[in-house]
């Protein structure tokens, strides 16, 4: 884990999301579902995001514009600065026999890194609108489906090994199909290491704190 204040290199837009590339520097990028929080110059609290693209030279981060901390990143220039800090918490389990990527919404966002580990997985994704399913770009081999049409009608009959992101609604249809699958959760942040309690989520009746006991956790 490093905290570094590194270069923005773009911020492209994808459909109503914001791909923020950032210069990588010395930073690690991880394992595919770890997070960093980035902390936009004039913000007081940084927010919690998956690493989406990595390679040499650049981290790219998707971000969805839906609040004053997520647009002040989305509004960065290029050669303007950031802290990024990371990376943190427990991303996916990457032994799987037969993996499959299930996202909905800005839940692709971990999505395309970790496709990159696992050569060749499938992919089934859900968005609320055309506009919105424009990030699927980012694995042009998914299978797409816009509501009302919702991503668990595209599970396949046949058992794999889901690794998954999305809204909670999302995660919880996949915990009932499959209580094997490796979800990773969302949940606002404020320090990102376990300090705080801003990020605790209640599973099963147990509390769990995302950034340090997840965000990836097993459905069962």
């Amino acid at each position: 884990m490093r905290r570094e204040r590194r270069r923005v290199v773009a911020a492209e837009a994808v459909g109503p999301y914001t791909l923020l590339r950032v210069e990588r520097g010395g930073l690690d990028a991880g394992i595919p579902g770890q997070f960093f929080m980035l902390e936009a110059p004039g913000r007081v609290l940084p927010r919690p995001m998956s690493v989406c693209l990595a390679d040499a030279g650049e981290l790219a981060f998707l971000i969805d514009p839906i609040g004053p901390g997520t647009r002040a990143l989305c509004e960065l220039e290029p050669s303007e600065r950031l802290h990024v800090l990371g990376p943190l918490g427990n991303g996916f389990d990457l032994e799987v026999e037969r993996p499959l990527l299930v996202g909905g919404g800005i839940g692709i966002a971990p999505l395309p890194y970790l496709a990159e580990h696992l050569r060749g997985a499938p992919a089934i994704l859900g968005f609320r609108s055309e506009r919105h399913a424009e990030a699927a770009a980012l694995l042009p081999k998914a299978e797409v489906c816009i509501e009302p049409t919702y991503v668990t009608a595209l599970l396949p009959e046949e058992r794999h090994d889901v690794l998954a992101c999305g809204p909670e609604p999302m995660l919880a249809a996949l915990r009932a199909r499959t209580p094997d699958a490796q979800l990773a959760w969302e949940a606002p942040m404020a320090c990102g290491y376990g300090a705080c309690y801003g990020c605790a989520v209640e599973v099963d009746g147990e509390l769990k704190r995302l950034c340090v006991e997840g965000p990836v956790l097993r459905a069962a």
